[in-house]
């Protein structure tokens, strides 16, 4: 027997849009199997992971927190995988952002000026700019595939960031800890109240949201992005160049990433360390599936990828789990999200071993 996917004539819209909800059910219902092999009761392990976090309202402000990376970052890779290119570099652009834009703080920390914190994200847009078009220039230059560059230059900026604290910008003070000096007042995002984790870096994902959902509906780039990604020869008959999207969105993910790892650094962390994030820039490409690759949709999917970061920290409190755990719910998400996706867009048909499909019959 051969199992052969067949393009259904017409996929189901509505079925497109249940997906994501399709995918979530199941993910849950195999997470409480798995909490069973674990041997933590399945209804205590699934509260603890997701209910327990929205109880309590400080876990709301850090729900906020976490999405928020999360959707500023998948904003630009829904741009790349609308246009056809596949940026899985998100975490290194998202590192050099925060290298980049923590070079003032940490070789000028005796600068207290308005103008610092403004720099410092502008420098980090600038850098994790320039970090994503690199590997536009290599797919573009010498057809290189951008999946394995951007994934390769991610592993390059940890390791930069890792030798510089605990090298040349590591703190004198620290007692030979791998981290730079505690950013300045100046240098830091100011809170929404006092004593409040809330900062005001959180608004730059909702506005990249609506400029992003603004820009792809009315301007001539977002109608070249989604038709260089449906059908690349109508977009080469219609003038578009391919190269040119390419960059394009490589640049604008890479500012996105770049941008939310300064102001992580600068919002919540308030130094350089070997580990600034627990992985969102490779988190927020399930949360840009699950969103619909839709700016909009992007922001409720960050949220829910954040709550499982929130749970992941809890059952490791309450239920002594591993956390691994966390990684495993977000893997299933992705990989049942993209099946449910390729059955409402293909149906399966089994053939018998040896005997020719319909068109090579034809053919014969």
């Amino acid at each position: 027997m051969r199992l052969d996917l067949v393009p259904r004539p017409e996929p189901s819209g509505r079925m497109a849009l249940l997906s994501p909800v399709i995918a979530t059910v199941l993910t849950l219902a195999i997470g409480a199997a798995l909490f069973l092999v674990l041997g933590v009761d399945p209804a205590r392990g699934l509260y603890v992971y997701f209910v327990e976090p929205l109880t309590a309202g400080w876990s709301l402000v850090e729900l906020v927190v976490k999405a928020a990376p999360l959707a500023l970052i998948a904003v630009g890779l829904a741009l790349c995988f609308r246009a056809n290119v596949w940026n899985i570099g998100a975490e290194g652009q998202f590192t050099i952002g925060a290298v980049c834009g923590s070079a003032i703080p940490v070789l000028l920390p005796d600068w207290q000026s308005p103008a610092v914190l403004p720099l410092m994200l502008l420098l980090g847009l600038l850098g994790g700019a320039l970090y994503g078009a690199v590997p536009a220039v290599l797919k573009n230059r010498f057809g290189a595939s951008e999946i394995l560059t951007s994934l390769m230059l991610t592993y390059v900026a940890l390791l930069l960031l890792d030798w510089l604290v605990r090298g040349p910008w590591r703190d004198p003070g620290s007692y030979n800890f791998p981290e730079s000096v505690l950013f300045s007042s100046a240098a830091t995002m100011p809170v929404m109240g006092e004593g409040s984790r809330l900062h005001w870096g959180v608004l730059f994902a909702p506005l990249a949201a609506l400029l992003a959902y603004l820009r792809l509906g009315t301007s001539v780039q977002g109608f070249a992005i989604k038709v260089t990604g449906a059908a690349p020869r109508a977009a080469r008959f219609s003038g578009f160049s391919g190269g040119a999207v390419t960059l394009g969105v490589f640049v604008v993910s890479g500012a996105l990433a770049g941008l939310a790892g300064i102001v992580e650094v600068a919002g919540t962390i308030g130094q350089l360390r070997p580990t600034i994030s627990p992985g969102y820039g490779f988190a927020a490409i399930i949360v840009a599936f699950v969103g619909r690759l839709h700016p909009l949709g992007i922001l409720v999917a960050a949220l829910l990828l954040a709550l499982t970061y929130l749970g992941g920290e809890g059952a490791q409190v309450t239920l002594g789990l591993s956390a691994n755990v966390t990684r495993l719910f977000q893997g299933l998400l992705l990989v049942i999200l993209l099946g449910c996706d390729t059955l409402i867009a293909y149906r399966i048909r089994f053939e018998r071993r040896g005997r020719p499909a319909a068109g090579e019959a034809s053919r014969g």
